[in-house]
């Protein structure tokens, strides 16, 4: 329609105004910025009242609010309206109907960072770096993380539609899947392997995460005699700080730093360390991690790793290393700012520029499972841990060891995907099977 093309106009037009005026030489409150505000301002009713067509005000201002944060060119920052700020309660609070991915902008799509397990999405076969291309017949090109999110979530039975851009796939792959109420559980068992070791995988970080896994891991000890742990951070998209923070507290000592926040603003700048001894000193302890751990994961991954303590195993990490504090607006709306960046005890940025997307690590491939060498690191600025071991920056946590990830065609991940449907003492039997070569 051309009402909608001229609107389409009016927005690119009031971004690069608001872009251009409010963030060439950052705004202050001056004279000078309260002027630049009220001309846009004059700008936006001048549009809207003499333009050639009809156009709509409130689109007008979203828009150059929308504009503001592409200038930015920060995918975690924006405008969250007043009916979208319980999205951002879910995961410490309640349950909610949805498919039960984690999504993340990615090079300007709405991307999934992992599916969680024994999902819908997970069970319709959705994976890590599938990108969203439409949502209900809707383009997801222009699509904000949050207005995805809103879409995929409603009652319980409902069905929603959606086409995902999967690399190696030429054309957009459809989905039917019916929501469900979204339970999410941190831990979801913990198991025995051989030789002693206690398997505990994290599949999030919410409020009680640390509790989950001393009730998992001291069962596995005092039962089963576990001698050693592997914590599996594969797939976990993170979560709450203060979760990774307590998580982390378990197998430091105390004082130990944890993390660093580094912002602008000094209230930002602030360095979490353990309150109390390392709750299992003489614990050997391997982490997993993979493309899909991020945010809290990667504060685990890279403390543990800083300090000597784990073996970090698996694929360089999500890179999502970034604080984003929320404001509360005039008439209800939230603004999501991102005000801070993570840093691991020795320095190291977890952040990985959003542009970079997800690396391959220049890691040589071999048969699933099989360890690899890291490959060329020689772009990575190098640190060195409490011990001494040399450890890389660039984005992200760097594992210790490479492990080639998984090469299941989509056949083969139906198959497998359809016994784990089937059979919950297969599904156990044969991911301990995994978690022993990989």
């Amino acid at each position: 329609m051309r009402r909608n093309t001229l609107t389409a106009v009016a927005v690119v037009a009031s971004a690069v105004v608001v872009a251009g005026w409010l963030l060439q030489e950052g705004v202050g409150r001056t004279d000078n910025a309260y002027l630049r505000v009220r001309v846009l301002q004059e700008v936006i009713d001048r549009v809207e009242s003499s333009f050639v067509e009809e156009v709509e005000y409130d689109r007008l201002h979203e828009s150059a609010i929308d504009g503001l944060f592409r200038d930015l060119g920060d995918p975690h920052s924006s405008l969250i309206p007043a009916s979208s700020y319980e999205n951002l309660r879910i995961r410490t609070e309640g349950e909610y109907g949805g498919i039960g991915l984690e999504v993340a902008d990615r090079n300007g799509w709405v991307t999934v960072v992992s599916p969680i397990p024994n999902t819908p999405g997970a069970r319709a076969g959705i994976r890590s770096g599938d990108q969203f291309f439409e949502i209900e017949g809707v383009p997801a090109d222009t699509m904000v993380t949050d207005q995805a999110v809103e879409m995929l979530r409603g009652r319980p039975g409902t069905e929603v539609s959606v086409r995902m851009i999967r690399p190696g796939v030429d054309e957009p792959i459809p989905f039917t899947i019916e929501r469900a109420e979204i339970q999410l559980r941190a831990v979801p068992f913990g198991v025995m392997l051989e030789h002693g070791i206690g398997y505990v995988p994290l599949q999030t970080f919410q409020a009680g995460s640390e509790r989950e896994i001393t009730t998992v891991l001291d069962s596995l000890r005092e039962a089963e005699g576990a001698r050693s742990l592997i914590l599996d951070l594969r797939g976990n998209p993170g979560g709450l700080l203060d979760a990774g923070i307590a998580v982390s507290d378990l197998f430091l000592d105390v004082d130990l730093s944890i993390v660093e926040t580094r912002g602008r603003a000094s209230g930002q700048n602030e360095t979490y360390s353990a309150k109390k001894p390392d709750t299992y000193p003489n614990l050997p302890i391997v982490v997993l991690v993979d493309r899909g751990s991020a945010s809290a994961s990667e504060i685990v991954a890279g403390a543990l790793q800083d300090h000597d303590r784990a073996v970090i195993v698996g694929q360089r990490t999500f890179g999502k290393g970034s604080v984003q504090t929320l404001y509360r607006l005039t008439g209800g709306d939230v603004l999501r700012l991102t005000t801070a960046r993570w840093y691991t005890p020795v320095g190291r940025s977890i952040h990985r520029d959003s542009q970079r997307g997800v690396e391959t690590d220049g890691q040589s491939f071999g048969i699933s499972g099989e360890l690899v060498t890291p490959g060329d690191v020689s772009e990575h600025p190098e640190f060195s841990s409490m011990g001494g071991r040399i450890l890389y920056g660039g984005g992200g946590i760097t594992p210790d060891l490479f492990v080639v990830s998984e090469t299941l065609s989509a056949e083969e991940t139906e198959a497998v995907g359809r016994v784990f449907r089937q059979a919950s003492a297969f599904n156990i039997a044969l991911f301990n099977y995994a978690v022993s070569y990989i």
